[in-house]
C-alpha cells in the first residue's frame, strides 16, 4: 500500500491497483481524472475536508465508490449517498480494512458546535484522527497522519497525541493554515515526539508517497 500525501488534509491510498482517498477538502487541488476508487472517507463535516465539487469530481469517474463519513456528514452532504460510520466500526472493501475510533471533532470553542468527527485506520497501517486528538486502543501504529495546525490545536496537545499514539513512523497533515516557518516549527515537534519512542519522523509534502 502506498500513501500520497495531498494539500491539507487529504490522502490517497493505492493498493492492489485500487484507490482511496480521505478528506477531500476546499484547501486541496481539484482531485480530477481518479481512477480506480473505491471509497472515500470523510471524516467530518467541515469543508476543508469535503466540497461537492470535490466529490463530484471523483464519483463522475467513479460512480460505484462508496463515500463513508459520521452522521454529521451524510446530513451535510444530503446531494450524496453516504454510508454512516461511528466508533468501532470495521469496513470491508476490497483491497482496504477501515476500522473508525472516536466520536467528535476536538473543541474549538465553547461558542462553536462540536460535531461529529471519526478517525480511520486503513490496512491496520496507517492512523489519520480526522480533526481530533482520539488515539486508537490497543492498536500498533506503523504510520500516523499527525495534524500540525488548526484552529482547535495548539502544538502541546499535538506532540502529546504523537507520543500517545508510538507510530513507527509519522507524517504532518492539516497544515494549510500554517506559514512556511510555522509548518516546520510544527514538523520539528512532531518529529521529537515520534523520535522519544523511538521511531521516524517523515516530512512529506503535497505530491510526496510513502509506501507501508
Amino acid at each position: 500500500m502506498r500513501v500520497t500525501k495531498q494539500e491539507h488534509a487529504c490522502l490517497i491510498l493505492e493498493a492492489a491497483g485500487k484507490v482511496l482517498v480521505v478528506d477531500p477538502g476546499s484547501f486541496t487541488t481539484a482531485l480530477v481524472g481518479l481512477n480506480n476508487v473505491v471509497g472515500i472517507v470523510i471524516t467530518h463535516e467541515h469543508g476543508d475536508h469535503w466540497t461537492s465539487d470535490q466529490l463530484t469530481h471523483i464519483l463522475e469517474r467513479n460512480p460505484d465508490a462508496t463515500v463513508y463519513g459520521p452522521e454529521g456528514v451524510a446530513l451535510a452532504a444530503t446531494d450524496f449517498e453516504v454510508t454512516v460510520v461511528r466508533g468501532g466500526d470495521s469496513v470491508e472493501i476490497d483491497p482496504f480494512t477501515l476500522r473508525f475510533f472516536g466520536e467528535k471533532h476536538a473543541v474549538i470553542h465553547e461558542s462553536i458546535p462540536v460535531v461529529d468527527n471519526v478517525g480511520v485506520l486503513i490496512n491496520d497501517s496507517l492512523y489519520y484522527p480526522g480533526d481530533s486528538f482520539t488515539v486508537p486502543e490497543d492498536v500498533s501504529v506503523d504510520v500516523l497522519a499527525a495534524p500540525v495546525g488548526a484552529p482547535w490545536l495548539k502544538i502541546g496537545e499535538t506532540i502529546d497525541f504523537v507520543l500517545a499514539v508510538k507510530p513507527r513512523r509519522a507524517f504532518p497533515t492539516h497544515e494549510m493554515l500554517l506559514s512556511t516557518a510555522g509548518k516546520s516549527l510544527g514538523g520539528d515537534r512532531i518529529k521529537w515526539a515520534v523520535e522519544q519512542r523511538g521511531g521516524e519522523y517523515v516530512g512529506l509534502e503535497p505530491g510526496q508517497s510513502l509506501d507501508l
